[in-house]
């Protein structure tokens, strides 16, 4: 026994490399393991918050569509009192409530019993919507007395609206899910003469909570206070059984069940039919209706790319222990030396091709952008060794191009290092800042901090702004970008300015030119003109200018594709010396003629609503658009002008603001105007609208708003005005416009 303990202390004494080796590798499963399940827990916290952010702005949803249809109601009770003396006209005022009312089914008049003498007791007009129009009748029958109704005697004693639980009503042998929201009127005697109510389908409701989810096979449910199912997903999304059976788990008060994290929701986790496993989060609405709202996530969608991740690690673990035994083999047989060769060898070639794949997957792809007709890109990066220090990024945010090209002295890892660094800062910084100049000084900033090895690189980064063509960019010692237009080439007028990473207090300029219709803007390191043949000739701007010009009229892809021909023929067969990236824009801006439908001009007073909401109001009667697209835009537009009056001007100063409206086929534009400080509110930073209203801070909300409410929100200031640009895309009916008996679809509703 004690030899045979010898020869393995001997053996491991001998071979301390290899008892390393096995040692890291166990080290590294292990650490491995322990990052799985930290992983898994983060993912699983992270749906929870991602969950109860599903629930609470899906509660927001619901209780303003509510609102609105409060609202509604309200604003046709003048109508009611107005006519309390003419009984027979009432069955016209409930064509009037639901005529343009999208999403109201229906609307009656309870009166009080006796009322009307001449009518009878009981009198009951009533309207509804089917597939042949609007119709009138009086509901009062041997099998319907309302006044025996407890919902009907609820509100008649206590004086106060109310919403109804959902509901089953039959119609002509047609069943609807319906909810009811009843308000009680009082004439000028005050006394109480009517329930007015109107019945709302919960059909759209059930499609507008199911809109947008979380994760693809998500889904959300609304269930009243009680546990009845009022609004499930299209039986296209979702089996009907699977619903069901979520909702017998959450009224079944047996089921295991637990708190999120934030006590907000509960959790019950369930396996469907499928065998698939998912959690169920729901919670009660705060205010009245107290319905309560779920969402449902799956596993295999919350945990997917985790479990690929243990099958890789796995994979992994399994090609280790193979290379150990190899390793382990080459040790007994005493070939030492090669096989920390070969070991080293295939680890350095491992990491430069895992560098080269992480380089190439952080520049900016061409498909990025492949839904945008306005502007057409196209890149190139050929490294000199298998990782290099240039770089390129471009991106689409608020209607503006955020671009860059840099090339960071030096080659190899170093650079490589540093031009990741960059590119990182560029993205972070260019995420919340529109001005080069700006975004070039940050990225000095930090490249100059500890900067021992005085590493330095030459950048350029602009900023287009597509609706105009108006560019601003800042160069930081890079080679001048070319543009390529009907009027021939001609190099961009640029101030070369300085490197990143030199000195701190460097102060970089900002400059602007205007982009063409059509024109390509081509952008290159110095990798292309200094591109050598064995003559040791350089490849030069001269001749650079000279194939641009003749590929004046070609795509961006084109463009690259030939100069990179042309740099291959007069290279030859020479070594490429350093790093080679292109660049190149094409922007075709969209020319559709848009048809002014006026100028609205307010002062920075809230009292200036009033003005604002007629005149969005008319502009919707112009292009008739439906109501719920009109409610998005009034609340929309709002927010923006409020934000204005609350922080362009200062306090006590008078100050105006202009809102003028425009569409076409695709869209109505709305241009915002004002004279007051420069503020941006697409740099705002965005509410975090996971944390709850009592944690979160003051203010973001609205822009929030706005930017979900619309589909393109752009600013620019110029001339001394901050100009603010919404879009909303929808087929809008210009054709009509001067049509003003036409106007059906057109909302009346307050914001």
């Amino acid at each position: 026994m004690s030899s045979y303990l010898k020869k393995i202390s001997s053996f491991l004494s001998n071979h301390k490399g290899l008892v390393l080796i096995v040692t890291a590798a166990l080290l590294l499963q292990l650490v491995s393991a322990v990052q799985f399940f930290y992983t898994h827990k983060m993912l699983e916290t992270e749906l929870g918050k991602r969950a109860e952010s599903e629930l609470r702005m899906k509660a927001i949803i619901i209780k303003g569509m509510l609102n609105t249809m409060e609202n509604t109601l309200k604003e046709h009770l003048w109508d009611v009192k107005h006519h309390l003396n003419q009984p027979d006209s009432m069955f016209e005022v409930t064509q009037r409530i639901i005529m343009n009312n999208p999403e109201v089914v229906g609307s009656f008049l309870a009166f009080t019993p006796d009322y009307y003498p001449e009518k009878g007791r009981l009198f009951e007009p009533y309207a509804y919507k089917d597939d042949d129009g609007i119709h009138v009748k009086e509901l009062v029958s041997e099998g319907h007395d309302y006044d025996k109704n407890p919902s009907f005697q609820r509100i008649q004693q206590g004086g106060k609206p109310s919403w109804s639980d959902p509901y089953v009503f039959e119609e002509d042998g047609k069943e609807k899910q319906l909810v009811t929201y009843s308000y009680p009127l009082y004439d000028d005697k005050g006394r109480q003469a009517t329930i007015c109510g109107i019945d709302i389908s919960l059909e759209w409701l059930g499609d507008t909570l199911n809109a947008n989810h979380i994760y693809p096979s998500s889904f959300n449910l609304l269930l009243t206070e009680s546990g009845e199912l009022a609004s499930r997903p299209s039986s296209d999304q979702v089996d009907s059984d699977d619903v069901d059976y979520i909702v017998r788990l959450i009224n079944d008060s047996t089921v295991s069940r637990s708190k999120s994290e934030s006590g907000h929701s509960t959790v019950i986790r369930f396996e469907d039919k499928n065998g698939n496993n998912a959690s169920v989060y729901f919670a009660n609405m705060k205010n009245k209706p107290h319905w309560q709202v779920a969402v449902v996530c799956y596993d295999k969608e919350v945990y997917g790319r985790l479990r690929l991740m243990g099958i890789n690690m796995i994979v992994l673990m399994l090609l280790v222990l193979g290379i150990l035994g190899i390793i382990f083999r080459r040790f007994l047989l005493n070939e030492r030396r090669l096989s920390k060769a070969r070991e080293e060898k295939g680890r350095i070639d491992n990491e430069l091709r895992i560098a080269t794949a992480i380089q190439n997957a952080m520049l900016a792809h061409e498909e990025g952008l492949a839904s945008r007709p306005d502007i057409t890109v196209s890149a190139s990066l050929k490294p000199a060794r298998e990782v290099g220090g240039d770089l390129y990024d471009y991106f689409i945010r608020d209607e503006k191009l955020f671009f860059c090209i840099g090339d960071v002295a030096g080659k190899g890892i170093p650079s490589a290092l540093i031009m990741a660094m960059t590119q990182a800062l560029f993205r972070a910084v260019a995420d919340k800042e529109n001005n080069p100049a700006h975004i070039v000084q940050a990225i000095n900033t930090s490249g100059c901090r500890n900067n021992k090895e005085n590493i330095f690189a030459t950048l350029f980064i602009g900023v287009l702004d597509l609706p105009t063509g108006r560019l601003r960019y800042c160069n930081a010692g890079h080679d001048i970008p070319v543009v390529i237009d009907g009027e021939g080439v001609t190099p961009l007028p640029v101030k070369s300015n300085l490197p990143v990473g030199l000195f701190n207090d460097f102060h970089f300029e900002l400059q602007e030119a205007t982009i063409a219709k059509d024109a390509t803007l081509f952008l290159y390191t110095d990798g292309l003109s200094e591109a050598r043949n064995n003559s040791h000739k350089q490849f030069s701007e001269k001749r650079i200018m000279k194939v641009l010009d003749l590929s004046r009229h070609d795509s961006p892809k084109d463009v690259i594709q030939k100069m990179a021909q042309e740099v291959r023929q007069f290279v030859g067969e020479e070594e490429q010396s350093d790093d080679l990236t292109m660049l190149a824009f094409r922007y075709s801006p969209i020319t559709d003629d848009y048809i002014q439908h006026g100028e609205v001009t307010l002062k920075n007073d809230v009292s200036q609503l009033d003005n604002l909401h007629n005149f969005l109001k008319s502009v919707a009667e112009k292009i008739h658009m439906d109501t719920s697209t009109t409610r998005n835009i009034r609340l929309a537009v709002e927010e923006a002008v409020v934000n204005i009056m609350d922080y362009a001007y200062p306090a006590g100063t008078e100050g105006i603001i202009k809102v003028k409206a425009m569409s076409n086929t695709k869209c109505l534009k709305l241009v915002i105007t004002d004279y007051g400080a420069a503020f941006n509110p697409t740099e705002a930073a965005r509410a975090d609208t996971s944390l709850s209203a009592e944690d979160r801070p003051i203010g973001g909300l609205g822009i929030f708003l706005v930017r979900e409410l619309m589909d393109s929100i752009n600013y620019e200031r110029s001339e001394g005005k901050n100009i603010l640009t919404l879009k909303k895309k929808t087929p809008f009916n210009t054709s009509k416009e001067n049509d003003p008996d036409n106007t059906a679809n057109v909302g009346d509703s307050e914001t």
